[in-house]
């Protein structure tokens, strides 16, 4: 429908067919070319993803996670800042809401380093934390192609302390490193030992079966900034430095003729 038919205008100047349910490929395409656009155009090679409970306080009784994540992220900060690279290589990327996230921005910040914000549109609206860097902070609608941002540019995963979203955003990179659907290894950090072997017995998803024995070897546990901190140094040591940015890709195993 035109928005005014004695005036009509091309399609992508008509916010009522954009906003309708055939214009949705569009909407969807655009949270992928944006972001790819504003990410080469502020110099982000590659980032490192914190993920963890929103509701997570300093006064909470498990509130040191939020300290300990923001100290990491301080850490990788200042240890990315000194790589010889002209691109901003392993910027911390958080989902720029509050609690965990909003630890990981700030020790970042702190850091005096670019950090990155992938929020989502939701009908309790998330906060947004005060620590993104501006020109990084992104609003996405669709849960699946912020998913795909949080991969896309991952080099490393920390996952503190979460939910059902926590969970969610974990199982799923390492179902995509089990099943070798990317190009390249992306380390698993599962940050704080006690809580994640207490929520999930993955010792007991070998037993039966349900993974091999080998897929314990896709993540490792940290208790400690400078452990986690040592982990990312040890995996990451190899990388070769690039060209801004460094995309992960799908894996194509060969196929026959």
């Amino acid at each position: 429908m035109l928005d005014d038919p004695s005036h009509p205008r091309p399609a992508y100047e008509q916010p009522s067919f954009l906003e309708s349910e055939e214009a949705r490929p569009l909407r969807i395409l655009a949270e992928y070319l944006e972001p790819l656009e504003r990410f080469r155009r502020t110099g982000v090679h590659d980032t490192i993803v914190f993920f963890g409970s929103a509701r997570l306080r300093m006064d909470d009784p498990l509130g040191r996670y939020y300290e300990e994540a923001r100290e990491l992220a301080r850490l990788v900060t200042e240890w990315s800042k000194s790589l010889p690279s002209h691109a901003h290589r392993y910027v911390i990327c958080s989902g720029g809401g509050a609690g965990i996230m909003e630890a990981a921005n700030r020790g970042a910040s702190e850091a005096g380093g670019k950090t990155i914000g992938l929020n989502v549109s939701l009908p309790r609206e998330q906060r947004r934390n005060p620590y993104v860097t501006h020109d990084l902070l992104f609003e996405f609608h669709y849960f699946f192609m912020r998913k795909l941002w949080f991969a896309h540019l991952a080099r490393a995963l920390i996952a503190f302390p979460g939910g059902f979203g926590t969970l969610d955003e974990v199982t799923e990179i390492l179902t995509l490193a089990q099943t070798r659907k990317l190009s390249r290894d992306i380390p698993v950090i599962l940050y704080g030992s006690t809580y994640w072997r207490e929520i999930l017995n993955f010792e007991a998803l070998a037993r039966h079966g349900m993974i091999d024995a080998g897929d314990l070897d896709l993540f490792q546990f940290a208790d400690e900034p400078a452990a986690a901190l040592q982990i990312l140094k040890e995996r990451l040591a190899a990388e070769p430095v690039a060209v801004s940015p460094a995309f992960a890709h799908s894996h194509h195993p060969a196929r026959n003729p």
